[in-house]
């Protein structure tokens, strides 16, 4: 994710984005697996690193990824193909959908170290 020392230089200027997840009834293992896909080039994705982590107590969400992206202008890309996407009807958003009941996504840039 491009957090240690020795990847400082080479992430600097990162944009992160954070999204928690909870599963619709019954979904749960469906959106597990979702999320754990490593996307491909043919989706459009333009991250560069992305990763999983599943919540055990003491909030309603089940599922946190945080995804790392070179810069804005990666992020900005990304966009664009997701867009282009959902406007064909297809992508990952619709196939997400069908397993999430809750989901909320932050921008985030990073400040430290």
């Amino acid at each position: 994710m491009g957090i240690d020392d020795a990847s400082k230089s080479k992430s600097a200027g990162s944009v992160y984005v954070a999204s928690v997840f909870r599963a619709a009834p019954g979904h749960r293992d469906q959106l597990e697996k979702m999320l754990g896909e490593a996307p491909t080039a043919q989706s459009g994705n333009t991250s560069a690193g992305n990763a999983l982590m599943q919540h055990l107590e003491g909030s309603p969400w089940q599922f946190l990824t945080i995804a790392r992206y070179n810069s804005w202008q990666d992020f900005a890309t990304n966009e664009k193909n997701s867009v282009t996407q959902t406007s064909k009807s297809q992508g990952g958003w619709f196939e997400l959908r069908e397993h999430v009941a809750f989901h909320t996504d932050t921008v985030t840039d990073r400040v430290a170290p």
